[in-house]
């Protein structure tokens, strides 16, 4: 059964938005007092806690899939929507957070300490909020954003002040069980921890933390052993303790055979950036199973050449407590002196931070982009994107509202600058995002019209003639009278005719068969 897990993926769905409410109050004679629907409640969040009494991520191995509460629809009456419920969810100091990509979002090192991964959707507003002096009584109504969704890789690093490196059965569970009261199994065969064992030591005033990591052998830092899935938990210790086995019987062994080979498969370990290598931290050695006789012969032996080397030597025995004070009092020494330097030099952490990074609301991008079915234009950005997915498409009244808002941060004169012309086909999202055919809006496709300045042949012209129109036609239905009248006179003086009846114009009017009969007859008499 699986006791200890350091590395799990989650899978997070934080809470949606609730839907605005579209509503009329209505009362005794008052049949429509106005609109008062309200706003959607917001989505419920998943934030990370570092919790120091949380020690593995063994919770989330069986349970990854976790999700955030919903927000209630709103209601008329100015009733809003319930908030979702956010969820908490604590993990163990040194929680190494990262995308789904394996790429750095945070390190919840200090307790408390607290990490949105997951923000809630923004709640719809309801007709009532939508309501203006030019928009009494809107019939529509926002809908709620999803929340965010998506993995989240958890990554534990023990934190600790010591970690106890060496070859397996070197003695290092016994060790830590004897300065501390942690209680590691303890077995006479290799590879007996299987996950790290944390111990905490008291020396005088100091307090200090030793971690017991399972055992390395040649080519750890390639995946041999389990000295690569645990060396990420060296990474936090201020120092080494290389614990070496002086009563080992097996063939090509020795204890500067042994440390050459654990420095090798140490410096081979890629730590993350910032990180110091972990060959250059303080290392101290300790000579281990000196109460077996030829084991401290041989301890004795090699102790002057590993000194000659710069590194401190203490010969010690789990079993008999023989030099573990003093171990243990350079052990403190050495951490209280590492404190001081990272104390000096760290900078003050977040205590609240956001995985989403926060984009400029007011920037989006217009991109050409060709697919098999043709080019269009590709729009990015927080507002389009949030705005689109709030939009009712089956309201018409809600799709002008988008088109309003669109125009107003500069969506149609950037379509213009990027090449679109009217029904152009504009995509607004990643991936398949909404599609649709964009119709521009007479402002913004006013210097693209043609026509006079200050004219656009889009728009009927008003029908109510000016003085100045009046005064052009009566001059022209003046100049065409004279013109008729010159034309008459000249036929009569030419003899064509000598009285109005006798003068037929070239294009005679029929006469309607309502008109009075009496008039003609006597025409012709």
């Amino acid at each position: 059964m699986v006791t200890f897990v350091d590395q799990v993926t989650l899978h997070l769905r934080a809470g949606n938005g609730g839907d605005g409410c579209v509503s009329v109050h209505r009362e005794k004679f008052k049949p429509l007092a106005g609109p008062d629907g309200a706003d959607g409640g917001n989505g419920g969040t998943i934030s990370l806690i570092a919790d120091p009494n949380t020690t593995t991520l063994l919770e989330y191995h069986f349970h990854p899939h976790r999700s955030g509460g919903d927000g209630g629809d709103g209601a008329g009456d100015f009733r809003n929507g319930a908030t979702g419920a956010d969820v908490k969810l604590p993990v163990p100091i040194g929680t190494v957070v990262k995308n789904a990509n394996g790429e750095f979002i945070a390190d919840l090192l200090e307790p408390g300490m607290e990490l949105v991964v997951a923000e809630g959707g923004m709640g719809g507003k309801g007709n009532a909020a939508l309501s203006s002096s030019k928009r009494k009584a809107p019939g529509f109504a926002l809908l709620g954003v999803p929340g965010w969704q998506g993995d989240v890789i958890l990554e534990l690093k023990t934190v600790a002040d010591v970690a106890l490196v060496g070859y397996p059965s070197a003695g290092k569970s016994s060790l830590i069980a004897s300065m501390s009261a942690a209680r590691p199994k303890i077995a006479d065969y290799p590879f007996t921890t299987l996950h790290p064992n944390l111990g905490v030591v008291q020396a005088e005033q100091t307090r200090y933390v030793i971690a017991d990591v399972p055992g390395l052998i040649e080519g750890a830092s390639e995946g041999k052993g389990l000295g690569l899935q645990f060396l990420r938990h060296v990474e936090r210790c201020s120092a080494l303790l290389h614990v070496i086995d002086c009563a080992t019987l097996e063939p090509q062994r020795d204890p500067i055979t042994d440390l050459d080979k654990i420095l090798h498969e140490l410096k081979e370990y890629q730590v993350p950036e910032g990180e110091l290598p972990l060959t250059e931290r303080p290392q101290l050695i300790a000579l281990n199973k000196a109460d077996v006789p030829d084991a401290r012969e041989l301890a004795e032996f090699v102790k002057p050449e590993l000194e000659a080397r710069g590194y401190r030597v203490f010969i010690v025995s789990a079993a008999s407590h023989e030099g573990l004070r003093e171990l243990n009092f350079a052990l403190a020494q050495l951490v209280e002196q590492e404190r001081k330097t990272k104390a000096a030099i760290a900078p003050v952490r977040p205590r609240i931070t956001l995985m989403q990074s926060r984009r400029d609301e007011s920037k989006f991008t217009v991109t050409k982009e060709n697919s098999h079915e043709g080019e269009f234009f590709r729009i990015l950005g927080v507002k389009p994107e949030r705005w689109v997915a709030q939009t009712q498409f089956g309201n018409d009244e809600a799709v002008g509202y988008l088109g309003d808002r669109l125009f107003k941060i500069g969506i149609e004169e950037a379509l213009f600058k990027a090449g679109a012309v009217a029904g152009s086909t504009v995509v607004i999202g990643p991936g398949q995002g909404v599609l649709f055919d964009w119709e521009p809006s007479i402002a913004s496709a006013g210097e693209l019209i043609g026509g006079r300045r200050g004219e656009d042949i889009r728009i009927d012209q008003n029908p109510r003639r000016t003085t100045n129109d009046r005064r052009e036609a009566y001059k022209e239905r003046m100049d065409r009278k004279a013109e008729i009248r010159a034309e008459m006179e000249k036929e009569r003086k030419a003899g064509i005719w000598s009285k109005p009846s006798d003068f037929k114009p070239e294009n005679p009017v029929v006469a309607s068969p309502y008109e009075d009969r009496s008039e003609a007859s006597e025409q012709e008499d």
